[in-house]
């Protein structure tokens, strides 16, 4: 933990899509603060991205309520961006630098938005510039996402969450489709850029050793739905943590 007050609060949300009986998340509750990684993890059909989805209010919960810095939130916004593990998330009519200045004109540049503090000033290009060389992508800025390899589109859309800085980042297994070295070498960017920019990261995943290396701490999900197990990266020797959460996993 951070020490920090939580900036986003999940409390009891259940959900179920609808034409089914049983919720796919059920009476989930955690806290995340300013500069910690929280890692969701769970076998297929678990709940993980449900859950990023209703922290996102891309979903509404059947129960339970969202909070982002105390205040109840039903709608998505700037305060809480997603990156999801599709490579093709950059748009493909626009340029990398163009893909990154774009959330920057939906919430303007004059003044922070509610609830983002760290918000900095500057033009479009500016801090579209400066995100592009945070993810040594600065070369690249004139290219289009089909002339980058899957390892710099990842990086781009790193950027483009970043630039607003915002106090929440919501991540959906975004290395998935990228090989091992390259997977890696983006967690160790992920961890530079939060130093820097300090969000709250809820990080979805379904790999035991990214959560740990990523992690502060970890939150299992059981295949109803329900959280199985909580921990802190470091709560345990790491053989017996890694038992546990495959114990749940396999279960």
């Amino acid at each position: 933990m951070t020490g920090l007050a939580p900036v986003l609060q999940v409390d009891g949300v259940t959900y179920r899509y609808p034409g089914t009986e049983a919720p796919v998340v059920r009476d989930i509750s955690f806290d995340l603060a300013r500069g910690e990684t929280l890692c969701v993890l769970g076998p297929s059909g678990s709940g993980k991205t449900t859950l990023l989805k209703l922290a996102a209010s891309l979903l509404t919960p059947d129960s339970g309520t969202v909070r982002l810095g105390g205040t109840p939130v039903t709608r998505p916004g700037p305060e809480r961006i997603v990156v999801f593990q599709d490579q093709d998330q950059l748009f493909p009519w626009k340029t990398v630098l163009d893909n990154v200045r774009f959330p920057l004109r939906r919430v303007g540049v004059s003044s922070a938005p509610a609830g983002m503090a760290n918000y900095r000033s500057g033009t479009t290009h500016e801090r579209a510039r400066i995100a592009l060389d945070e993810v040594e992508l600065s070369d690249a800025a004139g290219l289009f996402p089909h002339q980058l390899s899957g390892g710099m589109r990842q990086r781009g859309a790193l950027a483009r969450a970043f630039v607003i800085e915002p106090p929440v980042l919501l991540l959906d297994e975004p290395f998935a489709a990228v090989d091992a070295p390259t997977r890696e070498r983006l967690g160790a960017l992920l961890q530079r850029l939060q130093t820097h920019h300090t969000p709250g990261v809820l990080f979805v995943t379904h790999d035991i050793e990214e959560a740990l290396r990523l992690g502060d701490r970890l939150l299992v999900l059981a295949r109803d739905g329900t959280v199985q197990l909580r921990a802190a990266a470091s709560s345990a020797g790491p053989e017996e943590l890694r038992r546990s959460i495959r114990s749940v996993l396999e279960g």
